[in-house]
């Protein structure tokens, strides 16, 4: 059993920065390949961000994000990341990590574990 818990969330002014974090818990984080996920207001789909491996040394995004988000993890620490860039109102939503001992995946239901997401709110 895995038990993820994000941070790193709040209120942001566009075009700022921010670095959510997905510390891992109960397994070894180095165990499982991550995900991070989103879902707007309004909208009851989860969009893919981007994938990483378990050793972080492949990792794929979502085309919505390409180039302003980078996904990354250090198992060291049992904790992944998500730096995001140039922030903007639509990407306003409640953030979620995943994890899942199988390859990452860009489906919210191919994997096993998920946090309870952490709210970003982007306005001036």
């Amino acid at each position: 059993q895995v038990r993820l818990v994000e941070s790193g969330g709040g209120l942001v002014q566009p075009g700022e920065s921010v670095r959510l974090s997905c510390e891992a818990s109960g397994q070894r984080l180095s165990n499982y390949a991550m995900g991070w996920f989103r879902q707007s207001p309004g909208n009851d789909r989860r969009e893919f961000l981007g994938a990483i491996n378990w050793s972080g040394s492949s990792f794929y995004y979502g085309d919505s994000v390409k180039g302003r988000f980078t996904i990354s993890r250090d198992n060291d620490k049992n904790t992944g990341y998500l730096q995001m860039n140039d922030l903007k109102p639509e990407d306003t939503a409640v953030y979620y990590c995943t994890a899942d001992s199988g390859g990452y995946s860009g489906s919210y239901s191919d994997y096993t574990y998920s946090g309870p997401g952490t709210q970003v709110t982007v306005s001036s």
